[in-house]
């Protein structure tokens, strides 16, 4: 730049004629831009050395913003000085460029001020005649829009509108004289129509473009007349003659061109003192200012690496500073009590959030909660096992229709509680279900009740066991010793039809005995006696049971296995070997019953195995006979039976015999066909009754 400052001013004429204010301006510009950047640039390479390493962006930034803040008023300045220097040497050396200009000047503002005369009496005059329009044609009508265009043309305005200041405070088009038609623009505002409501009889404005007059048509309906009218040649003339007084005054400006350069170097060197001034200053400054900040910075480093007990002691006056690091340090004792309550209360939280879920956990009712669109947020260990039959990761936000789809339909409907019917796996449970309303969605909370029916029901038919037993065992014995009686007195008497008086008594003693064995199995299953524990080799049990049944169909083929790890058990010997009796007799009949059907070649099997599981043992009876009848839902309920003669209490004895020993009785079909029963007794009965109780 100084390079181009030379060649341009060498590159001039000697004749004394000055340099135009904007090359002057542009060589300053030019010329002390890069040296203002070259001082601001110095005073940041200083902040960055004297700035450590945590406050140097905030060191270097106000250094670089008071350098800026300095540098860029101080061009501006300086090149509006210039310019208005040079402006004012060329004007005052040259009294009749003065006069010219002066002259033009008053030329120029007579005509603007007829011109704002004329268009506003227009306007006044032009709301005077549209008044009179007003009361004898409709605003609205053809009429009234050609009057206000013949009132415009014969005025020779450009353009004429009558606006109307609506209650909201907006400004409406009621009618316009426009050739281009223009209905968007805003043509008046408040400030035009302020003064006329004081009592202004026109308000007037212009532009290069054209001049806007406003007067106004009716007070009370707040009615104005806008007219317009665009610039006329005569202004192309006055802007001719004032570019010519411009040149006259240039031409006066030639003895001006040494105090031109001597007050541009003048400029260049106050401006880069005042910049160096600012950058020294605000190095100053910068370290005052930025040295709390750093200790501030520090301190809260090790608030957020968790020492709250930490606080400022640098400047506490009354300054903003000061204000500051009074403000840190009572937040940062209310940071640490507020953390101090917020981990106890978070350790309470945490507390009861592991009480909460350890009673969820072990409540024996199912919990699921769901959401409004019928997905499962939570869902306890006894639901999975009742639903799932597993445990392990809840199903979260699957849809409950895919895992319980009789819940699912229960919440459709909108159902509080009822009770359902829920098969898992083959099995079929009976499940007690309530619905409580949550946010957005429901806590469904259910019980399986399948084994308090069953009970509810065996009990119910002890009850009728017993009560049959009752009635029919009391006439039994007369009806046998009176037929038996009657068989001895008078079987030698009766001459004709003695064999079939022996066939009629003897059928009846029969079906005496008949109905006492069956009186019998009401009577056990009614009033089965309470178990008698003893140590038993419970291998040894079961090969008896299995024995007699070896002996009493040898047209089936009988398999037994047993693990090495059986140990003895606790059990009433002679109800286990009945369990065992009234099991296998089922399984001999299912295998008969299938007999007649089966192919040539087929033979009937039965298998038991014996295994340890935990504090049971385990006893699988498995069948090739008809399998279970109706899929096996009720086989063991009291008189449910298949058999033509049979009562249906062998399974329900067998039943009640297992659960007296702490164990369960399951059937399952096989997927060949046949029949797997398996029964479970606990080795030792008497602890895990004791551990129940405890647990209750």
């Amino acid at each position: 730049m100084v390079l181009t400052v030379w060649f341009t001013l060498a590159g001039r004429p000697s004749d004394g004629e000055p340099i135009p204010s904007w090359q002057a301006a542009t060589l300053l510009v030019g010329t002390l831009l890069p040296a203002l950047g070259l001082i601001v640039l110095w005073g940041r390479r200083i902040a960055i050395r004297r700035a450590g390493s945590t406050t140097a962006r905030l060191h270097v930034n106000l250094v670089f913003f008071f350098s800026l803040l300095a540098a860029i008023p101080t061009l501006i300045v300086a090149v509006f000085a210039s310019i208005l220097f040079q402006s004012g040497v060329q004007f005052w050396f040259s009294d009749d460029s003065r006069g010219i200009l002066e002259n033009a000047n008053n030329l120029a503002e007579g005509y603007y001020d007829e011109n704002l005369r004329g268009v506003g009496n227009n306007a006044v005059a032009m709301a005077g005649d549209m008044r009179f329009v007003m009361q004898n044609v409709p605003v609205a009508s053809v009429e009234f829009i050609d009057q206000l265009y013949n009132q415009a043309y014969s005025r020779e305005l450009s353009e004429a509108a009558i606006i109307r200041l609506t209650g909201d405070g907006e400004y409406r088009l009621i009618a316009l004289a426009d050739p281009e038609d223009d209905r968007e623009r805003q043509r008046i505002n408040n400030s035009v129509v302020e003064p006329l409501r004081e009592g202004q009889p026109f308000t007037v404005s212009s532009s290069p473009e054209r001049t806007e007059a406003t007067a106004m048509l009716d007070r009370e309906l707040d009615l104005y007349v806008y007219v317009a009218r665009d610039a006329r040649p005569e202004a192309a003339r006055l802007y001719r003659q004032a570019q010519n007084v411009a040149g006259a005054y240039d031409d006066l400006t030639e003895r001006a061109r040494v105090l031109q350069l001597q007050f541009n170097f003048a400029l260049f060197g106050v401006s880069l003192a005042l910049v160096a001034l600012a950058v020294w200053a605000a190095l100053r400054f910068a370290d005052r200012q930025v040295k709390p900040l750093a200790e501030l910075a520090e301190v809260a480093q090790e608030i957020g690496a968790g020492n709250y007990a930490m606080r400022v002691s640098g400047r506490t006056g009354q300054d903003e500073i000061g204000l500051l690091n009074r403000a840190f340090n009572r937040m940062s004792a209310q940071i640490e009590r507020q953390t101090d309550a917020l981990l106890g209360a978070n350790r309470q939280l945490d507390e009861r959030r592991a009480f909460i879920e350890a009673v969820l956990q072990s409540i024996t009712a199912g919990i699921v909660s769901i959401n409004g669109e019928g997905r499962i947020q939570l869902m306890n260990n006894s639901a999975q096992r009742l639903l799932l039959d597993r445990e392990g990761p809840v199903p979260v936000n699957v849809p409950l229709e895919e895992v319980a789809p009789p819940l699912a339909k229960l919440v459709s409907e909108g159902s509080m509680g009822e009770i359902i019917q829920f098969s898992r796996r083959g099995e079929l449970l009976t499940l007690a279900v309530q619905l409580a309303p949550d946010a957005g969605g429901y806590v469904i909370t259910f019980e399986d009740i399948t084994r308090q029916l069953l009970d509810q029901r065996q009990a119910a038919w002890s009850d009728v066991a017993r009560r049959i037993a009752h009635e029919i065992k009391n006439p039994l014995t007369p009806i046998q010793l009176a037929t038996e009686r009657l068989k001895r007195r008078y079987s030698k008497q009766i001459d004709k039809d003695v064999e079939l008086f022996d066939e009629l008594t003897g059928t009846i003693i029969r079906q005496v005995g008949d109905l006492r064995k069956m009186v019998d199995e009401f009577s056990s299953f009614a009033r089965l006696p309470k178990p008698v524990f003893r140590s038993e080799d419970a291998v040894d049990l079961v090969r008896q049971a299995l024995f007699l049944q070896e002996v009493a169909h040898p047209e089936i083929t009988y398999g037994f296995s047993a693990g090495s790890d059986i140990p003895p058990i606790e059990c009433d010997r002679h109800q286990v070997g009945q369990a065992m009796t009234n099991v296998l007799k089922n399984a001999a009949e299912a295998v008969d019953a299938r007999g007649p059907d089966a192919p040539v070649d087929w033979r009937g099997r039965i298998t038991v195995t014996m295994e340890r599981d935990g504090d049971h043992i385990e006893i699988a009876v498995t069948d090739n006979g008809i399998g279970l009848p109706q899929g096996g839902e009720n086989v063991i309920e009291p008189y449910v039976t298949t058999r033509e003669k049979g009562t249906g209490l062998g399974l329900a004895i067998v039943k009640k015999i297992v659960e007296e020993h702490a164990g369960d009785l399951e059937f399952a079909a096989l997927p060949e066909g046949g029949t797997k029963a398996t029964l479970r007794f606990a080795v030792h009965p008497g602890d895990l009754d004791e551990n129940s109780e405890a647990a209750e």
